[in-house]
C-alpha cells in the first residue's frame, strides 16, 4: 500500500473533498520539491539536502504515504548528519517511490 486513504482521510477530519484539494495542491508542488533534493544532491549540499527533504516529508505525510516518507526521512537524516555516502542510492529510492505513489495521488484526487 503506496498510501493509507482511510489514515490520510482521518488526517482532515474526514472531508473528503479537502483531501482531494490537498492531494491535487501536492501533486502540482511535489515536482519542484523533488528537484530541489536532486539539485541539492547533485551539489552534495547537505544543510540544502536537508531542508528540500524536510519540506518534502512533512507534504506527503499528509497521505500515510510511508515509503516516501521513509525516503525522504533517510535524506533529511544523511544532511542533517552531514554524512552523504550512500545519498545517490537514497535518492534513487526516493524517486521510486514517488514514481509508486503518483499514480494513487492522482487517483485520490479525482475522485
Amino acid at each position: 500500500m503506496v498510501l493509507d486513504r482511510s489514515a490520510a482521510l482521518d488526517r482532515v477530519g474526514g472531508d473528503e473533498e479537502l483531501l482531494r484539494e490537498i492531494a491535487s495542491l501536492f501533486l502540482s508542488e511535489y515536482p519542484s520539491l523533488m528537484q530541489e533534493v536532486r539539485d541539492a544532491v547533485q551539489k552534495r549540499d547537505p544543510s540544502a539536502l536537508e531542508r528540500s527533504a524536510h519540506s518534502l516529508k512533512g507534504s506527503v505525510a499528509n497521505f500515510e504515504a510511508h515509503d516516501a516518507v521513509r525516503a525522504s526521512f533517510r535524506l533529511e537524516s544523511m544532511g542533517r548528519t552531514k554524512n552523504l555516502d550512500g545519498v545517490v542510492a537514497a535518492l534513487v529510492d526516493l524517486e521510486a517511490a514517488f514514481q509508486a505513489l503518483e499514480p494513487a495521488l492522482v487517483n485520490l484526487s479525482t475522485e
